[in-house]
């Protein structure tokens, strides 16, 4: 039997996948979890035992503060004892092809929607020493071809993480950066359907130059993801990011994680060029030349 610990965790990006996977970990472990989701149909689908769904897209500023709402006046008068900043789109393509909308977007959603999700709830942080866990990636450490526009806002998000870390531990509130690598959810399956669409818009050129890569990212994601850890590993780890008592400054999900973030500071940039290019060659498909630099 769980023990109820009378505190709120605010999750982002609950719907599918790692943040769901988180969400039922923490309800599980007794904590009332306010699990933000886009939709009243997945709504329905999360609701559970401390597990309550809130309409939350973190572009939308009524939205964010209407869940700041919420924990203001929560009607047990319950703690913030974490927000947890999961959402995330992945749009990936070369940046050459990437529209500017598709770059603001990209940022919006993983970046600046988590910027204003925490400022917005910063205030119960700080009455409750609470804490922020910013779920990053392996992409936040190291950016493959066509994944700009992802690791960009990745990388902010490590960079705020950092300046975020250091102006709140004086005042008691702790930052924890999270970096999964693969993790088995539905983020593969919309990155194919992605990459179709924008294959089908480009010119007779623009194939030419891309096609074979945006095909072969398509297949390295999608290998990526399969042999990666599932959901359920990944919202433990999580759950256990925003719940320890001394937590690490940094965790990472699974060996390639590691292995990467690892690689990406003892290489010199050439050598780690010719290594990702050397494995994403061999999702080239037979019939297209593997023209990435390496």
């Amino acid at each position: 039997m769980t023990t109820s610990h009378e505190e709120l965790i605010l999750i982002s990006g609950a719907s599918t996948g790692m943040g769901a996977a988180t969400a039922r970990e923490l309800a599980r472990r007794g904590y009332h979890v306010l699990a933000g989701v886009r939709r009243e149909a997945d709504a329905d689908a999360l609701r559970a035992p401390n597990l309550e769904p809130v309409l939350l897209d973190i572009t939308d500023p009524a939205q964010i503060e209407a869940v700041a709402g919420r924990i203001t006046a929560d009607p047990a008068r319950r703690p913030l004892r974490a927000v947890i900043n999961n959402a995330g789109i992945a749009i990936n393509a070369p940046v050459e092809l990437l529209s500017m909308a598709q770059w603001r977007e990209q940022f919006e959603v993983n970046f600046f929607g988590h910027v204003a999700v925490t400022k917005a709830v910063l205030p119960a942080l700080h009455a409750a020493g609470g804490r922020v866990v910013n779920i990053s990636s392996i992409g936040g450490k190291v950016a493959l071809p066509t994944y700009g526009a992802y690791a960009g806002a990745k990388f902010a998000m490590e960079a705020m993480s950092d300046a975020l870390r250091r102006e709140l531990a004086p005042h008691g509130v702790q930052v924890v950066v999270v970096e999964p690598g693969g993790v088995r959810t539905e983020m593969a399956g919309h990155a194919v359907e992605r990459a179709d669409d924008i294959i089908a818009g480009l010119s007779p050129v623009e194939r030419g130059r891309y096609e074979g890569l945006l095909r072969a990212i398509v297949s390295h994601a999608t290998a990526f993801t399969k042999a990666g850890r599932p959901a359920e590993a990944a919202g433990r780890v999580i759950a256990d990011a925003a719940t320890v008592r001394r937590p690490r400054t940094r965790y990472t999900i699974g060996r390639d994680a590691a292995v990467l973030t690892r690689l990406s500071r003892l290489l010199p940039d050439r050598v780690l060029d010719r290594l990702l290019a050397a494995d994403l060659r061999s999702h080239f498909p037979k019939e297209q030349p593997a023209t990435v630099a390496g």
